[in-house]
């Protein structure tokens, strides 16, 4: 699930039902939870089950996958059922890549660059111009937080869309972050194009194998956004040194980017009803950085 990894509490997960695995013909082997390595994921032999949070997404991305060449990663390619489909009954599955995520942060925002290379001719998908609605989604809760960083006035597609105001002092306090992080926003000219929003925790390592990256979940915003958010989640949640943010800084619009992709965060952690109050000190420290930078 996007976004699944740092700023919220996780969702119990659910075994594969027999149907869904009669229809995609793995029924050799028992299901086995893959835990952190795979977010949600049940092993079938060679082959991975998951619970999709959006089937329109979900097809994308393994159609995306299913052809997409980027060199010195290893990509999951989808694995069929036995009619065709890429989903079945909320299931994807996935042929099994091996590797756990690991903080080696550098080569995450590495595998962003090299993968929106690659993603930068694909053609925008239509369910990203949708707007949230009741009843709301995961994916909803994550394209109201991804505009309110773009929009002229943070948090109006949320309000819009009926989502909830937080109450807790947590999530006042991201609300009034966000707000003031806005009146930093500078016009910036850069193209938009497919990105990957959910990088972090998501790419595996094993050993010095090419990277492994599961899925795509998709964003159309500019790629050095996508690597900002995964700067931001490392910052945050995942022990990174403060270098990390300097370290990138000859991407295009840095700054910018990297405020945006912090009001994001900020935004979800607002918004999403499972984040937790532990999460805002590590994204408090990112508010700081970025300050330091405009």
């Amino acid at each position: 699930m996007p976004g699944s990894l740092g700023n919220l509490a996780g969702v119990k997960t659910v075994e594969p039902p027999e149907h869904v695995l009669n229809t995609f013909g793995l029924t050799a082997h028992p299901p086995i939870a893959m835990g952190d390595s795979w977010i949600g994921g049940w092993r079938v032999g060679e082959v991975v089950l998951s619970l999709v949070p959006d089937h329109a997404r979900a097809a994308w991305s393994a159609s995306v996958r299913e052809s997409l060449y980027v060199e010195g990663l290893r990509l999951a390619r989808p694995f069929r059922a036995t009619d065709g489909r890429y989903v079945v009954s909320g299931w994807r599955a996935d042929t099994y890549i091996a590797g756990t995520p690991e903080p080696r942060h550098d080569e995450v925002v590495l595998v962003a660059d090299r993968l929106h290379a690659a993603t930068a001719e694909l053609d925008r998908p239509r369910f990203l111009l949708q707007s949230p609605a009741p009843p709301h989604t995961d994916v909803d809760v994550f394209t109201a937080a991804d505009r309110a960083a773009w929009e002229d006035v943070p948090l109006r597609t949320a309000r819009a869309a009926g989502m909830s105001e937080p109450t807790s002092p947590d999530g006042m306090d991201s609300v009034h972050m966000l707000k003031t992080l806005a009146t930093l926003r500078k016009n910036v000219d850069l193209p938009s194009q497919v990105v990957h929003g959910d990088l972090f925790g998501t790419v595996l390592f094993a050993g010095a194998a090419a990277p492994g990256i599961t899925d795509i979940v998709p964003y159309w915003r500019p790629a050095p956004w996508a690597a900002a958010v995964v700067v931001v989640d490392s910052l945050a949640w995942g022990g990174a040194d403060d270098d990390l943010v300097q370290r990138w800084a000859d991407q295009p619009e840095w700054p910018q980017m990297m405020l945006r992709a912090t009001m994001f965060r900020l935004a979800v952690h607002a918004l999403h009803p499972r984040a937790t109050a532990g999460a805002l000190p590590g994204l408090a420290r990112v508010v700081d950085l970025v300050r330091l930078m405009l």
